[in-house]
């Protein structure tokens, strides 16, 4: 996924992804959020989680690692914090592209109970769109959280403990301990 380079408002560490909607929210921000995991930035691991907004509303997730979108990057993008976060304002116009792409898209409440666990920022956000972009709202119940999501996800937990155990190895190594 292409995003142009937007104006760049916000750039920190945050432990809550709930802090990076809230804002977005607040503030109406057409634009997008680059989330950098804590797993990119010490263990040299790949990946960004990337959510974009129209007017504050979550409209597209994708995982630049493992190439997955909508809800489905969503469990990606969770799985640990804290979070280097860039958050970006771009002209609508630049989004409508990637906006319209269905395989992207994701319903908007989602990021909030997914993310942030925050079923009243999830309300929150469903009660500012409008009702020509209304969309029908998943039950609760039939769909996984994140960390469920997660935990199905064999290869992935295989590949973790796989980087868990190359990281000790190295670090025995490198404290003289012998095998």
């Amino acid at each position: 996924m292409k995003l142009p380079r937007g104006q760049l408002v916000r750039q920190r560490v945050v432990s809550d992804v709930g802090t990076v909607l809230s804002t977005a929210l607040e503030n109406a921000l057409t634009g997008y959020a680059r989330l950098e995991s804590q797993d990119a930035l010490l263990l040299d691991a790949d990946g960004t989680g990337v959510l974009t907004f129209e007017k504050g509303i979550p409209v597209v997730a994708y995982h630049t690692s493992t190439d997955s979108a909508g809800a489905d990057a969503l469990a990606d993008i969770a799985v640990a914090g804290p979070y280097r976060l860039e958050l970006y304002e771009l002209d609508s116009e630049a989004l409508t592209e990637i906006h319209t792409n269905e395989q992207l898209q994701l319903s908007p409440e989602l990021p909030a109970e997914r993310l942030a666990g925050d079923p009243e920022l999830a309300e929150r956000t469903l009660a500012v769109i409008p009702d020509e972009h209304a969309v029908e709202r998943e039950e609760p119940g039939t769909g996984d959280s994140a960390v469920e999501a997660f935990l199905d996800d064999e290869a992935k937990i295989a590949s973790i403990q796989e980087r868990a155990r190359d990281q000790a190895r190295e670090r025995a190594k490198e404290w003289g301990f012998k095998r």
